[in-house]
């Protein structure tokens, strides 16, 4: 005896359709309305000032490993990394800061080959502590931004030691 095949699942009922659609009329209408902008998210005067400040803090630093490498060579091979990364840090901080033009800054140098590597390394503590002061009184992405920038640099202290 041959079994009779099951029908199939039952579609939607109607009124399960007409449920289904208000509820994502109703969370297309949600999302579609925007939220009043964030009050930590606007930029007061004083923190765009100090933005720019970090700006030619990290040039500083930037110039300050073309510096050392000059007065050893030796070194600058060694930190190649390192200054490519605080390149990157440099470049991250002029996209956050609009406007914030390139400006030539000079760290001083390091008074022979043998003074380069600690000199550095002083030019290095000085920016993280400058950034991550700044990060205080910064919100939002600047703040995270200034902070992740002045941890990256205090890791570079074992390197350079």
């Amino acid at each position: 005896m041959s079994s009779i095949p099951s029908p199939g699942p039952r579609g939607f009922s109607r009124r399960t359709l007409l449920a289904a659609s208000a509820a994502g009329l109703a969370l297309v209408a949600a999302g579609c309305t925007s939220a009043p902008p964030d009050d930590r998210e606007l930029v007061t005067g004083a923190q765009a000032d100090q933005l720019f400040d970090q700006v030619g803090v990290q040039e500083t630093l930037v110039a300050a490993y073309t510096a050392a490498g000059a007065a050893d060579p030796a070194l600058a091979g060694e930190v190649a990394e390192l200054a490519a990364q605080a390149g990157e840090q440099l470049e991250r901080l002029r996209a956050a800061a609009p406007g914030a033009s390139p400006s030539s800054v000079s760290p001083g140098a390091p008074a022979s080959a043998e003074e380069a590597r600690p000199w550095l390394r002083a030019q290095v503590a000085a920016a993280a502590t400058s950034h991550a002061a700044a990060c205080v009184t910064q919100s939002g992405a600047r703040a995270a931004l200034l902070g992740s920038i002045a941890a990256g640099l205090r890791g570079q202290d074992g390197p350079l030691a």
